[in-house]
């Protein structure tokens, strides 16, 4: 007895039976029951999505002749009459299958086309299907053109492709077009474990997510890939054997390498690496796995929600998601992404998978370290009788500093000939305290900046400052989206349109644009976007600069304006070294 397998038992016979294809099934079906019907379809997707399958069905539609031999038109047929049956076993003489990879020339196409002036001999319709039909030459295509156009009426074309854009623009136009989608890995796996629970054959779901994950959105794939689990497991698909069939990364040795990239744990990082390679386990596939859920884990941060408890992949990757922050797992996922590009041009494939790995570390901030710079200093503490040494700063501590304010450092200008023999005091009993700087020679005097142009605020300033400023505070908006938002100015609001501008071309692009909508949908602002490039006057970026401005010019006045320093700078020759002064954000 000949084994027949999955992909070819289980293949669907009746649109209903149809999987992952609903656009184009009701299409079909409702063109079948009004008999709205064209005279050329194509069909286009990639490979084992149905597209023969639907070819089959559609003819099977157009000639079943009912149980009764009474039926007509239909978009449930029958199955059962000569028509159906001849149909499914590839005997049915008025349907003809053409495979253009092996006859691609005009004779082949010419000769096809001497049957079309012939009626049908035992069903309703004559169906020419033709498959792979982009790998026909120029001169097939020109050949079958007027025939495709004008066909009699009762003759059907049926042109299935996985490349459309390689199909002339002129067979294109004569044709109803169906675009077959990739089908989802839940479609997919769904399907499976119906299909597994008619053969009796136990089967674990973790395996068949697996299956279906590797099928790419092939339905026939996964049917193969099963047939092939099948008997690797011995007449069980379990999730071991499975994962060992397809040579794919066990996923706790994912979770972990993004557990310890996320704690910055490069150990633990080139030890799993290590384990890869002594289980032979493939470089590309981890990086693809990670890639997954690393993609999991930025839905997730962008849109918090409960994870299924019976799901412990989604569990853990929603604690993943926790860990590692939002701009570091989208920096990982850009270099696993790249990374799998450059496993080819490694010493060798694990070497590779190492440094991609190593690449976020070498990019990590490490923990506790700001990256703004800070003036040292010193703790206070009581000085009987200072020396103030030839390389010194003098930096004040007041007992009680106002607010908001900050004093300089100073140096001086020449240093004194011998020791002080008196502590300076300031009025107020503040003490002073020698802290060590680099000696620097005088600055040479430059010709004082532009004064930066002010920004001259409008309305819709005022409106796109307030979003802007909610957006960046729910951490909406990252990275370039954010700096698009920041250097933006809003130039004109109307109903469900904003328009844009930005000063640099560079901002502009139609990633950025989309995600910075996606984000006032989000927001509460159902609006399209258009960014234009021009000069701007008023931007959030503008805004805060200005304020920055302001506050600095407001701390070194008070610095100028102080006694103490005052008295410094007469006394002991002090200056203010440039720079030095930074006002103190209030909390």
């Amino acid at each position: 007895m000949s084994y027949l397998v999955l992909a070819r038992k289980y293949r669907p016979r009746t649109f209903a039976q149809m999987v992952g294809q609903e656009h184009v099934v009701q299409a079909l079906s409702n063109a079948l029951q009004q008999q709205r019907l064209h005279h050329a379809y194509l069909f286009t997707g990639t490979r084992g999505v149905g597209k023969t399958t639907v070819s089959r069905i559609l003819a099977k539609s157009l000639n079943c002749q009912g149980a009764d031999g009474q039926g007509g038109i239909t978009s449930e047929p029958c199955g059962v009459c000569s028509a159906c049956t001849d149909i499914d076993s590839g005997r049915f003489v008025d349907y003809t299958e053409l495979d253009a990879a092996s006859n691609r020339g005009v004779d082949e196409v010419q000769s096809l086309l001497e049957q079309a002036v012939y009626k049908p001999v035992q069903g309703r319709f004559k169906v020419f299907m033709i498959d792979e039909v982009h790998m026909l030459t120029g001169h097939a295509f020109n050949a079958m053109l007027k025939t495709l156009e004008e066909p009699p009426e009762y003759l059907k074309f049926v042109l299935a492709t996985t490349d459309p854009q390689k199909v002339p623009v002129t067979v294109l136009s004569r044709c109803l077009q169906f675009n077959l989608r990739p089908m989802a890995p839940e479609t997919v796996q769904e399907h499976l474990a119906h299909v597994l629970g008619a053969e009796n054959v136990p089967a674990d779901p973790p395996a068949l997510r697996q299956l279906a994950r590797a099928a790419r959105g092939s339905m026939r794939d996964a049917l193969s890939l099963t047939d092939q689990a099948i008997a690797f497991g011995g007449g069980r698909i379990e999730d071991a054997q499975v994962r060992q069939m397809l040579g794919s990364v066990d996923r706790s040795h994912v979770f972990r390498l993004i557990d310890a990239l996320a704690q910055g744990d490069g150990k633990t990082v080139v030890e799993t690496s290590d384990e890869l390679r002594l289980h032979g386990l493939s470089a590309a596939a981890a990086l693809e796995d990670m890639s997954m859920v690393l993609q999991r884990m930025a839905v997730h941060q962008a849109v918090p929600s409960e994870p299924d408890a019976s799901d412990e992949e989604a569990v853990t990757i929603a604690a993943l998601a926790q860990r590692m922050p939002a701009d570091e797992t989208q920096l990982l996922y850009s270099i696993c992404l790249h990374g799998r590009a450059e496993l080819g041009l490694a010493p060798d494939e694990y070497a590779g998978l190492t440094m991609v790995l190593l690449r976020l570390l070498a990019f990590k901030p490490a923990a506790g370290v700001s990256q703004e710079k800070k003036t040292l200093i010193e703790p206070h503490r009581p000085v009987a009788a200072p020396v103030r040494p030839p390389a010194a700063a003098v930096m004040a501590k007041p007992a009680s500093a106002p607010p908001g304010r900050v004093l300089p450092v100073v140096e001086p200008r020449q240093a004194p000939p011998r020791p002080m023999t008196a502590q300076p005091t300031r009025p107020g009993g503040s003490d002073v305290v020698g802290v060590p700087v680099r000696v620097q020679p005088e600055p040479l005097r430059e010709a004082a900046p532009a004064a930066a142009a002010p920004v001259v605020a409008t309305e819709d300033g005022d409106f796109w400052q307030a979003t802007v400023q909610d957006l960046v505070a729910r951490e909406a908006v990252t990275a370039l989206v954010r700096e698009l938002a920041l250097q933006a100015q809003l130039v004109a609001r109307d109903v469900g349109h904003w328009m844009l501008r930005v000063e640099r071309e560079s901002l502009n692009q139609p990633a950025s644009r989309e995600r910075l909508r996606a984000a006032l949908h989000a927001a509460g602002h159902v609006v399209d976007l258009s960014v234009e490039v021009g000069p701007i006057q008023d931007s959030p970026a503008r805004r805060q600069a200005q304020v920055a401005r302001e506050k600095q010019a407001a701390a070194e006045q008070i610095i100028l304006n102080d006694p103490f320093v005052q008295q410094m700078v007469r006394d002991f020759g002090a200056k203010i070294v440039p720079g030095s002064i930074k006002p103190v954000e209030k909390h």
